[in-house]
């Protein structure tokens, strides 16, 4: 594609703009390897063949097949023949500001942050498009490829807009398909004990706490979070710092135990435990492996030496 908002330096490519949202057509041959990123990534697949490599396993892709990636979340592409893709990111402060409310939608609370942890997804969503859903996402996705041609300043909205149309239609499409019926939180205290827990990571919370700032008993709580989050508020709470640090290891230099702290888990040992059993991988091996080649998007003006997918 033309004017892409990436370019390479030193073998790496990086984003050359402020983005907020962006969406770009890729194709693969052979091998893509594994990678990272600190912020949310649909991969929807347009045709060829290839494998689909992440801590849940090796999947074989076709036409159709859309993968939604939390950040921190690892994967990568093997045995791949002309496979095409179209890829939308978007950054987590998108995500927790502009789209907060997406939270107290039943399908879009289900696609963006329920449904990527339930099931032992370790942050992982797919769908399959059929052929109509298909070619009405692709309206909107290249749509927003158009848009990163126009400044952000001016079209913040309508970036914002059509990130949100492609959204509405990935999430109905998910609804129709997906293994359990699709239910994101909206009960106003489930949803306001998440932005409680999201904005206070480091804190050393306990359920008590946090239904005694909800004016609800303990034992209500857990019951009702679980009923519309398919987790207990303190398992909400660990996926929530798990990605916090995986951003950290990526894209910071701090001693490992220090960003264990950073996140609310002052004892190494169970930080590296916890952190495995959610990405599989230790924070060291997690920090070796990816850091040199993580995905970042970039702020109006800096270049950030990033492998993109």
């Amino acid at each position: 594609m033309s004017d892409d908002p990436v370019a390479e330096f030193k073998g790496l490519l990086y984003f050359t703009d402020g983005s907020l949202a962006y969406a770009g057509r890729y194709s693969h041959d052979d091998s893509f390897a594994t990678h990272t990123h600190s912020f949310v990534e649909i991969a929807v697949t347009l045709g060829g063949e290839g494998l689909h490599h992440s801590i849940t396993g090796k999947d074989p892709l076709s036409r159709g097949d859309a993968i939604l990636l939390r950040p921190g979340t690892w994967h990568g592409y093997e045995d791949c023949r002309d496979l095409r893709l179209f890829n939308c990111c978007f950054s987590s402060d998108l995500l927790t500001r502009e789209l907060a409310w997406t939270q107290e939608d039943p399908i879009l609370g289900y696609l963006l942050w329920t449904g990527p942890y339930s099931m032992q997804r370790r942050g992982i969503l797919s769908a399959h498009l059929d052929e109509a859903q298909l070619q009405e996402a692709l309206v909107h996705l290249e749509g927003l490829d158009e848009l990163h041609e126009r400044p952000i300043a001016k079209h913040r909205a309508d970036v914002i807009g059509r990130l949100s149309l492609f959204l509405g239609h990935l999430a109905r499409a998910v609804a129709g398909n997906d293994l359990v019926e699709p239910t994101g939180p909206t009960h106003p205290a489930v949803v306001q004990a998440m932005r409680l827990l999201e904005a206070r990571v480091s804190h050393d919370w306990t359920l008590s706490d946090l239904a005694e700032a909800l004016h609800l008993a303990p034992g209500y709580l857990v019951r009702l979070f679980k009923a519309e989050t398919g987790l207990p508020p303190m398992a909400y709470l660990a996926r929530q710092r798990v990605e916090t640090a995986a951003t950290l290891l990526l894209h910071t230099e701090d001693p490992i135990a220090h960003i264990g702290q950073q996140v609310g888990w002052t004892d190494q040992n169970y930080f590296a435990r916890r952190f495995k059993a959610h990405f599989g991988l230790s924070p060291t091996v997690y920090r070796g492996r990816f850091a040199h080649n993580a995905v970042e998007l970039a702020r109006p003006g800096e270049l950030r030496g990033h492998v993109v997918p």
